[in-house]
């Protein structure tokens, strides 16, 4: 794909539209702060099981520029990462962490402005002792995730495309973006009254008076 890049204009709500339910993780996987910025980028995909943090220490040091680095980790006892490995991450261009698992130093990670997404904070910091590959697929927020997963994350949720689908998908929500902005509210409305209208007059619930 030529253009990774460009899912960062789209919404995870309009790609939620195209792939459904079982692209978007569940409600759990959160920016850790208000007003963080959207991430968009390949995933490079790690495992960290109960209390062990050393793939993805691992992870920053292997992942290229760009990536959000995706972890699947085996509880939320334990901190995935600190201050100073989103610093290390954030110098090395990653563009952000999702994490099924929690991190510390939040008031650090919110100071340099990197982007993470995760299940919460704790203060005591993971083992460094459970080697792992890398990249390959883990389950994040209920979601399945491939190497090079398209991510899009921000305060509206984090939505997954797969790799096989992005041109697609990247495609078809530049077209719906687009009749979204020349449409007006007046039509909008016009066109969603009648829809709604339409569903009950269907299942016979009575017509609006108005």
């Amino acid at each position: 794909m030529n253009d990774i890049s460009g899912f960062k204009d789209i919404p995870p709500t309009t790609l939620a539209d195209f792939l459904g339910r079982e692209q978007v993780m569940d409600i759990g996987i959160r920016p850790l702060w208000p007003s963080m910025p959207r991430i968009a980028g390949p995933a490079f995909t790690v495992r960290c099981p109960a209390g062990d943090n050393l793939m993805l220490h691992a992870a920053i040091y292997r992942a290229e520029p760009g990536s959000v680095v995706v972890v699947q980790a085996g509880d939320v006892d334990y901190a995935l990462a600190g201050g100073n490995v989103c610093a290390v991450a954030q110098r090395r261009g990653i563009a952000g962490f999702v994490l099924d698992g929690v991190i510390r130093d939040l008031g650090e990670v919110r100071e340099m402005g990197f982007p993470v997404f995760a299940r919460g904070v704790i203060p005591i910091p993971g083992t460094k002792a459970a080697v792992e590959p890398l990249n390959l697929d883990v389950r994040c927020g209920g979601v399945t995730v491939r190497s090079g997963d398209i991510v899009v994350a921000d305060e509206e949720g984090v939505v997954v495309t797969p790799h096989g689908r992005a041109e697609e998908v990247l495609s078809a929500s530049r077209a719906k973006l687009a009749k979204e902005a020349a449409e007006s509210l007046d039509e909008w409305e016009a066109a969603h009254r009648a829809r709604i209208e339409r569903v009950l007059s269907e299942n016979g619930a009575a017509s609006d008076p108005a």
